[in-house]
């Protein structure tokens, strides 16, 4: 659990938040240019005018605390967010009542309370904040900051996951993979992270994509891992690069010419000069040379201007300029 967990993603839900939510009768009107200033980030406008309104709004609370957990406009304040999700939970706004969950849970300027964290996260779920019942899973899982029990853990993280929940989907493929509390189970890991990778979650089509590579889990399938793998690289997935050009260049010769095709050879030569120009890690850099000279020996020169300023063209749109880490 991560207390930066997709603040946009619950802008976003804002209506709904406030359509279904009896304790906060607020219309829309009122908030209005407090939203439009945060759409436009024209950040201290919009702090100045949700704060207009924080005395009353669980929402403007709710917008507040995402201010200041996401640093917007100014440094980010974790306490300052978790005081306005409190009081945002406490009007009944689900997501900052799982917000305020994790607050409690990690102990952020009040005491861990695992106990109260478990409440409010069932109140989430309630509400329908499917995620909140694995967030809940994990503390019964981990056992740390409540009385361990396993099995409702992965029940409510398993349920959560039905209810179409990709976080739960993750988190559940993460357990099983890992394995730490003796969960590993890498069948189920697989499924699950197919299960989030079909809903277009980058990291699970990476995940995905290696256990299909090794044979984790179940049968190796090199095709559908080069699939997944460049599917969540050709998206801007920073760390599929590098093991979608090694899957390339361990593709199938051409049976009439006894080397790599064409298109497979440009593969390599551009995913690995995408990993090179993104990572800094010692060792991935020194597969990435090994991969490039072996690569130009066999690619005709010709190609390269072309191909370069593809892979420019990849990294200008999704802004990769530093080190993505696994």
């Amino acid at each position: 659990m991560r207390l930066s967990i997709l603040g946009l993603v619950f802008l976003a839900a804002i209506p709904v938040l406030v359509s279904a939510n009896s304790l906060d009768n607020d219309p829309q009107a009122e908030l209005s240019k407090a939203n439009k200033a945060l759409a436009d980030k024209n950040y201290s406008l919009a702090f100045t005018e949700y704060e207009r309104y924080a005395e009353r709004s669980g929402l403007a609370q709710f917008s507040l605390g995402l201010i200041e957990q996401n640093g917007w406009g100014r440094s980010p304040d974790a306490v300052a967010a978790c005081k306005w999700f409190g009081q945002a939970a406490n009007k009944g706004i689900p997501a900052a009542q799982q917000f305020f969950g994790n607050c409690l849970a990690q102990g952020v300027g009040m005491p861990v309370d695992g106990l109260a964290a478990a409440r409010w996260y069932k109140a989430a779920a309630d509400q329908g904040i499917a995620s909140a019942s694995c967030d809940a899973g994990e503390l019964l899982i981990a056992g740390k900051i409540v009385v361990q029990d396993v099995a409702q853990g992965l029940a409510l993280c398993t349920s959560a996951a039905q209810a179409e929940s990709t976080p739960a989907m993750m988190k559940l493929a993460a357990l099983y993979s890992e394995g730490g509390t003796g969960t590993q189970d890498l069948a189920l890991a697989r499924f699950w992270y197919t299960e989030a990778a079909e809903r277009r979650v980058l990291e699970a089509q990476f995940r995905l994509g290696l256990m299909l590579s090794e044979g984790l889990g179940g049968d190796a399938d090199l095709p559908k891992a080069r699939f997944w793998l460049e599917h969540a690289a050709a998206e801007g997935y920073a760390p599929a690069y590098l093991a979608t050009a090694i899957l390339y260049a361990n593709a199938p010769l051409d049976p009439n010419t006894g080397a790599l095709s064409p298109a497979d050879l440009a593969k390599i030569y551009m995913w690995n000069s995408a990993a090179k120009a993104i990572t800094q890690d010692p060792a991935q850099l020194a597969e990435i040379s090994r991969i490039e000279a072996l690569t130009l020996k066999v690619m005709p020169p010709q190609w390269k201007p072309d191909l370069d300023q593809r892979v420019a063209a990849h990294l200008k749109q999704f802004n990769e300029t530093q080190d993505a880490p696994l």
